[in-house]
């Protein structure tokens, strides 16, 4: 018979209280949730009677729970005691009482002109980011949230008994799916790198067993996605979208648009290589008579190993895929899935040790130089762009997507609101974030000034470091984003930190919602900036 874990509901009662219902009649009745979630707790359908007063009643059922689920809107709810309203104290008490019950917390994202009450959006920016297993905007997203995070916490209890996605026998399959030509091309590359042992001739077969990718005779999930001669024939739907958009938010038109199927190392090549097309160039200065170096705005390890980390660390039980989105002022990478329990985004700035979600893959793509194992590879992207003149890569939770967000300017989007730019001014910043760069004589055509206003407006930015320009005289004059911060913005540790931080790094709720960034300032309808050659 299977254990059953209790459930102990907690939110604002008077905006929550049909959903509050809802849900325990879903987890209640559903055949298989009921099974191991038979007794949910809601206040006022389960405490009728009010001859104890509410905190008392509500402390000591969560002291009886497996489970604390928290549901949090717009309002905080009426002080009841220290200060608190009745849903903070009760998650102080899920949190401090020696009954350690699990914390799933879900936010409800507010229609756009709505704002949470002071009190609660504070209260969300100290929540924990791992504590939030989800946003939703009505009962059918909460519903699937609650179901996902319900069969997170059985796994991790143990209670179900499933084979890892990449553990996993590959149905259908046999060893004539997997390519050698692949694996022998792995070998070379291991080799190289210094970090296999194996003889170049080892056997197909023998590979596949020296990385534990046999179940048996057959050939595992990962073994196909690693070295599978035509993977998406027996993984359907294992996949990277990579899409371009010429402005700052995800809206059509599309300006390009490709899905990358095939082995691991085949979909992060891809991706790599569509990202570095899209981006700009930067041309270094010659030294010593050598050539002059051409580095991407964006240095090439930061991009890689975000989309070597999405690709090796997503959820496959999923029915989502890696995206990979170039806006004009930064790359973000969609992964499905979530960190691993007890790690949070902010712990990726720090030093920490690996947990590979799905170790059979990550361990051949280690082998071959992909990845390392020391758990430094977010903290290495974030020296790499400090380096390069960039903010630190922002990280964080979206709903059911982890997001690593790459700037491809200094100018990120708190740091141009902390500007307080004149609108024209602000315009035209935000004009050459989208084009690439900007002439007199487009300026005047643009914001309809004479030539005169336009030379001493585009003088006030350089001098503030904002843009920078390029070429001597005449038509050949232009500017361009400046390639770093001005000291004026520097951090205190003399790298191009960002002054002007957004909550997102600390847990706080997003200034935006779902995918997008908004910015009512945005000249729309504005083609693409002119791209270098793909490689």
């Amino acid at each position: 018979m299977n254990r059953s874990y209790p459930i102990f509901i907690s939110s604002v009662a008077s905006e929550f209280a049909a959903e509050r219902k809802a849900l325990k009649e879903y987890i209640t009745r559903d055949a298989f949730l009921g099974a191991y979630f038979p007794d949910v707790f809601v206040f006022e359908i389960d405490v009728p009677a009010r001859d104890r007063l509410p905190d008392d009643v509500y402390l000591s059922e969560i002291d009886r729970r497996a489970i604390y689920l928290s549901l949090f809107g717009k309002r905080y709810g009426r002080i009841v005691r220290d200060g608190l309203s009745a849903t903070a104290l009760e998650f102080r008490h899920a949190t401090t009482t020696k009954s350690r019950p699990e914390r799933l917390a879900f936010v409800r994202e507010l229609p756009e002109g709505e704002d949470r009450e002071p009190a609660m959006a504070s209260f969300i920016g100290t929540l924990q980011p791992n504590l939030v297993y989800g946003r939703f905007s009505d009962l059918a997203s909460l519903q699937a949230e609650v179901y996902r995070a319900l069969v997170d916490f059985l796994k991790r209890r143990g209670a179900l008994p499933v084979t890892p996605f990449d553990a996993s026998p590959c149905e259908g399959a046999s060893m004539r799916d997997i390519s050698a030509g692949k694996v022998e091309q792995f070998l070379r590359l291991s080799k190289g790198k210094g970090r296999l042992n194996l003889s170049e001739r080892s056997s197909p077969g023998e590979v596949l067993k020296n990385f534990h990718l046999l179940a048996g005779r057959t050939p595992t999930r990962a073994a196909v996605l690693l070295f599978g001669a035509a993977p998406n024939r027996l993984l359907p739907g294992v996949e990277v979208q990579c899409l371009r958009f010429d402005g700052r938010e995800k809206s059509k038109p599309i300006g390009d648009q490709r899905t990358f199927v095939g082995t691991a190392f085949e979909m992060i090549e891809s991706a790599l290589g569509f990202v570095l097309e899209k981006i700009e160039s930067r041309v270094g200065i010659a030294r010593g008579g050598a050539s002059a170096p051409v580095a991407p705005e964006i240095p090439e390890f930061v991009v890689r190993e975000a989309i070597v980390n999405a690709v090796a660390h997503r959820d496959y039980s999923s029915r989502g895929f890696v995206q990979v989105i170039v806006f004009a002022d930064r790359v973000e990478v969609w992964n499905p899935g979530h960190l691993p329990h007890g790690m949070s985004p902010q712990d990726l700035r720090v030093a920490h040790g690996p947990v590979p979600r799905n170790p059979l893959i990550s361990e051949p793509l280690f082998r071959a130089g992909y990845a390392e194992k020391a758990g430094t590879g977010t903290t290495d992207m974030i020296r790499a762009a400090v380096a390069a003149g960039l903010p630190e890569p922002d990280f964080e939770q979206r709903g059911p997507h982890f997001v690593v967000t790459m700037w491809r300017d200094w100018l990120t989007p708190e740091r141009l609101a902390a500007l307080q730019l004149p609108d024209r001014l602000l315009s035209a910043v935000l004009f050459v974030k989208d084009r690439g760069r900007i002439s007199n004589s487009q300026y005047q055509n643009q914001f309809r000034v004479a030539k005169r206003t336009a030379s001493q407006d585009l003088a006030r930015l350089a001098e503030r470091g904002l843009i920078e320009r390029e070429g001597t005289t005449g038509k050949g004059v232009f500017y361009r984003m400046a390639k770093g911060a001005p000291k004026e913005h520097e951090g205190h540790d003399g790298g191009q930190m960002d002054a002007a931080r957004s909550p997102r790094g600390n847990g706080a709720p997003k200034g935006h919602k779902g995918h997008d960034r908004k910015d009512a300032t945005r000249q729309p309808g504005r083609p693409g900036r002119k791209r270098r050659e793909s490689p």
